[in-house]
């Protein structure tokens, strides 16, 4: 595992994602020094996917970050998130269940980057069963707000069952008003 961090690797931190000119400049000198550098590769990544849109490019970056350092955690949810944008669910889930086995991983996030799978599935009863699951698995306020945040997004997704009965008890009662005339 290589992780020998040089100044460039905190310029391209410091620079992105308000600059990414100097950003990239950076990262090219810092993988110039360590080709194989994990935080290199996952910036690189995130620049391919987040400012450039080329998803690609950035699951090559994601895939060879893991290669060289499987347990580098911070590189999971960016990798997810490009998985999902490109709508590679088979390949998201496999990843977010593989980083659950992993010891040291942060479960909660990886809850949530799971519910947020069923959520672009439409599944979302198993997307809310995810959030419990984050919820059990995270230690800080602000994270069980996030959770809070995407459980209600997800229930105002969710197919109103009481209107549509709601609805139909109405029409009845017009119907049956109606007929008493």
């Amino acid at each position: 595992m290589r992780t020998l961090v040089n100044n460039y690797i905190f310029k391209a931190l410091d620079a992105y994602p308000y600059d990414l000119e100097e950003a990239m400049e950076a990262l090219n000198y810092a993988l110039s020094y360590d080709e194989k550098n994990v935080i290199a590769l996952t910036l690189l990544g995130r620049i391919y996917a987040e400012a450039l849109k080329d998803f690609e490019k950035s699951k090559t970056c994601f895939e060879e970050a893991l290669t060289e350092y499987i347990t580098a955690f911070g590189v999971y949810p960016h990798y997810i998130n490009v998985l999902l944008w490109n709508e590679d669910t088979k390949e998201a889930e496999k990843l977010i269940d593989f980083g659950l086995t992993v010891k040291g991983s942060n479960k909660a996030l990886l809850y949530v980057k799971k519910a947020n799978l069923f959520e672009q599935l439409k599944r979302y009863k198993a997307a809310l069963k995810q959030l419990k699951k984050a919820k059990k698995h995270s230690y800080n306020n602000e994270f069980i707000c996030i959770i809070n945040a995407e459980k209600e997004r997800i229930k105002g997704k969710m197919p109103k069952k009481n209107q549509n009965k709601n609805k139909k008890k109405q029409k009845k009662k017009i119907k049956s008003k109606k007929d008493k005339k």
